[in-house]
């Protein structure tokens, strides 16, 4: 983590595909003291087999017929999360003026997130890691991101 140095009101975003949390330094960039300004969460998401009850389909081309693959509808309601959290991230960020952000995410969140974030988001950026820690507790987030 000692690659970039996260500076005073720089806004870190922790995040998985359930929940995000967006966190503010309010110390100094030598010692991190952060603050949750939001936290967001996703609405409960049940497993594929509960959300989708019929089987897969099938599809004829000529004289061939195979079938069509089940659609995973966990992975979509996760895609869909990582979209609305980007959204959210481009109106706090022009809302509150913020020109310096930290990604904090697992790597297939991170991967869902980065293809999610408009421009002007992407711009903001200074550092992302592929790390999760979105479920521990602020101060031991602060540790993982300090030196």
């Amino acid at each position: 983590m000692n690659t970039k140095i996260i500076p005073y009101n720089a806004r870190v975003l922790v995040s998985d595909a359930k929940k995000a949390l967006l966190l503010r330094n309010t110390g100094t960039a030598f010692n991190l003291t952060l603050e949750v300004e939001q936290v967001i969460e996703a609405p409960k998401n049940a497993p594929t087999h509960e959300q989708g009850t019929d089987r897969p389909g099938r599809t004829a081309t000529g004289s061939h017929r195979s079938s069509v693959g089940q659609t995973d509808f966990h992975e979509l309601e996760e895609d869909r999360f990582s979209a609305m959290i980007a959204e959210k991230l481009e109106a706090i960020c022009e809302e509150n003026d913020i020109d310096k952000l930290f990604i904090v995410a697992p790597p297939k969140a991170l991967a869902d997130l980065r293809q999610a974030m408009p421009e002007a988001v992407k711009r903001r950026i200074v550092a992302e890691y592929a790390k999760d820690l979105v479920n521990l507790p602020v101060q031991e987030i602060e540790k993982h991101l300090s030196f």
